[in-house]
């Protein structure tokens, strides 16, 4: 049974200047998406944000210090001349995308995501519910 995770896309989307977001399978498949963003278009920046999070870890030596290793990726930021885009990992192989206007409040957007991406780990290893029925 798949789990209706809207409400973390929607949430995220509570900071000003913030418009579209989706949850990305590692290997880039769309596992959900924001309700203002057409499902054609969320499924084509899917396979763009696998894509873009397997880059940033592979230069992630370039920013390594001293010899002191390359260190592990945590946040993509991608500036356009009409907005970001905030990439971070969300649990073990998935990834949570943002688009957002060039005004955002970048501290506020990055953490809203982290907020979200943990209430998104405690919601999917949480067992689902089952009824019990007490007769009498």
């Amino acid at each position: 049974m798949s789990r209706d995770l809207s409400w973390v896309l929607n949430d995220v989307l509570q900071v000003p200047g913030a418009r579209h977001a989706i949850l990305v399978s590692a290997d880039g498949l769309l596992l959900e998406r924001s309700s203002e963003i057409g499902r054609d278009e969320a499924e084509t920046n899917a396979a763009a944000m696998s894509s873009m999070q397997s880059l940033s870890r592979a230069v992630a030596p370039f920013v390594g210090a001293d010899g002191a290793g390359a260190g592990v990726w945590r946040q993509t930021l991608l500036e356009y001349d009409h907005g970001w885009i905030f990439l971070i990992a969300a649990g073990s192989g998935a990834y949570l995308a943002a688009s957002t206007a060039p005004d955002v409040d970048m501290e506020a957007m990055s953490f809203r995501m982290q907020q979200q991406v943990g209430a998104l780990g405690r919601a999917m290893s949480a067992a689902p519910r089952q009824s019990t029925l007490s007769g009498s």
